[in-house]
């Protein structure tokens, strides 16, 4: 019997094999240290694994093709959105380490799994077969349960992770429910390149089975990326996980849920595009209009960024129902800025919550402009930047996702999107009014800056203006990464 291995290269999955090594020492490490010695070496090692990691994107770009016998892509699509789980994962490590150590908290397996969890995120992004993304899926899904769940002796945490761990595993069985129709419907085959045919060379009885398929992949990616009506757990995971991990939660599971979801809509099921647009409208709209009226509601901070999260979502699914090269690009470019201005307000969440989180209700933030005034100009900064004010980030974000939606000829969903701007702008400039406007209704006292939150603050706070100032460089990077879906 003559067996054939496929022929692959390590080199087309260099960023995610050096986190993973990464996160492997650092746990050889956490478990062979003396007990009780400080170990204040994990955040620096993890900050090198991912400065290794960027590296080696960097040098792959341009690359294009598959490998690993076709189950991963290695393209420029791929290496955008390593770029933005990087960079997330590098600013959560940064913001994470003071947070910790005000809980009492150094542990090692913390920052290895945050890198396990990037791991799964690059493979979702990377996945060419349908198996694969769901592999990549549960690695980042099973890291980010226990993350939720950190803090064991906090029922908060406790109560996150559970209903974390429930409701996302419900969400699993709806996308193996669609993936294993889809691979009847398509004859045997899950690859995505291969799909587009398979389904058109089938009989019309294949048909129903594929839409039904269709509608099952969109429930699992609408739990992930906390679109409605599968958003209810995100408010009280968010509320209850560490504030840290709602930030890495709050970008890298949302952005590595879009990057399979559009790929997976773009590339495989051009065919069925006018089928499934109007569902994914509906949920725009709804998403859009839910989390932004629920978020004026809020007086938790991280209640109130959790319905933020879900109604930019909604934008996000805006720029998947135009479907045209614009709206890939307005995509890629609003998930970077989102990391940047959403880590960044977390930062201050967290400076501000000083510690065990004592000062998480947006009241605290009466008077922070005149306590604290970089905080308080920082803060100020990203609710201007998530409410899609000009010159930030998020005006060119929403600027290009509208346009999309217009180029698409989606006028009414264009025109809701922005009346559901508006409305997000009482909830965010509400902090902003409290910030300046209002004396304060508690001392805060002195605010230790470590050097991460520092840096974080700083190089979020210039990120956001500089790439809403001169969006030219991030639009053509983004431009360059659509270009592998042909049909846009």
């Amino acid at each position: 019997m003559t067996i054939n291995i496929p022929i692959f290269h390590l080199n087309s999955i260099g960023p995610a094999l050096i986190l993973t090594v990464t996160a492997v020492v650092i746990l050889l490490l956490d478990a062979l240290s003396p007990k009780g010695r400080r170990k204040a070496f994990f955040p620096q090692l993890s900050l090198l694994g991912l400065a290794a990691a960027a590296l080696q994107t960097y040098l792959m770009w341009g690359s294009k093709g598959t490998d690993f016998a076709r189950m991963i892509y290695v393209d420029n699509y791929t290496f955008f959105f390593y770029f933005i789980f990087i960079l997330g994962t590098a600013l959560t490590v940064m913001i994470s380490r003071q947070y910790l150590e005000d809980y009492g908290k150094n542990m090692g397996e913390y920052y290895a799994l945050l890198l396990f969890a990037t791991v799964g995120m690059m493979l979702m992004a990377a996945s060419a077969h349908l198996i694969m993304l769901f592999l990549g899926l549960e690695v980042m899904s099973i890291a980010v349960y226990v993350l939720a769940g950190l803090f064991r002796e906090d029922p908060r945490s406790n109560e996150a992770s559970l209903k974390y761990l429930i409701l996302g595993s419900f969400s699993s069985g709806f996308l193996l429910f669609g993936m294993a129709m889809l691979y009847g419907a398509a004859g045997g085959t899950l690859y995505l390149d291969e799909l587009p045919k398979a389904l058109a060379g089938h009989s019309t009885f294949a048909q129903p089975l594929t839409l039904l398929a269709i509608a099952l992949l969109i429930v699992g990616f609408g739990f992930k990326v906390a679109s409605a009506p599968f958003h209810m757990w995100t408010p009280d995971v968010y509320e209850g996980a560490p504030t840290s991990v709602t930030a890495f939660m709050a970008v890298g599971v949302k952005a590595a849920a879009f990057a399979a979801f559009a790929r997976v809509f773009f590339l495989a099921f051009p065919a069925f595009r006018v089928d499934y647009t109007m569902l994914l409208w509906v949920l725009a709209v709804a998403t859009m209009t839910i989390g932004n009226v629920c978020a004026i509601a809020q007086t938790n901070i991280k209640r109130m960024l959790a319905y933020s999260s879900i109604a930019h979502a909604g934008y996000l699914l805006v720029a998947l129902v135009a479907a045209n090269q614009l709206g890939a690009v307005s995509l890629l470019y609003y998930l970077l800025a989102y990391t940047l201005m959403n880590l960044g307000a977390f930062g201050v969440v967290i400076l501000v919550g000083r510690k065990k989180d004592s000062y998480l209700n947006i009241y605290d933030y009466a008077g922070l402009g005149f306590q604290h005034p970089a905080l308080g100009a920082a803060m100020a900064l990203f609710m201007f930047a998530l409410a899609g004010m000009p010159p930030t980030a998020g005006f060119v974000g929403k600027f290009y996702i509208f346009s999309a939606a217009v180029q698409g000829g989606f006028i009414w969903l264009t025109i809701l999107g922005v009346m559901n701007s508006l409305i997000s702008m009482y909830y965010y400039l509400r902090i902003t009014v409290l910030i300046y406007m209002k004396p304060a209704e508690a001392d805060l006292g002195p605010v230790a800056f470590s050097p991460g939150v520092t840096a974080v603050l700083a190089a979020t706070a210039a990120g956001v203006m500089l790439s809403g100032i001169f969006p030219g460089a991030l639009y053509d990077l983004a431009m360059n990464a659509v270009k592998i879906f042909p049909g846009l």
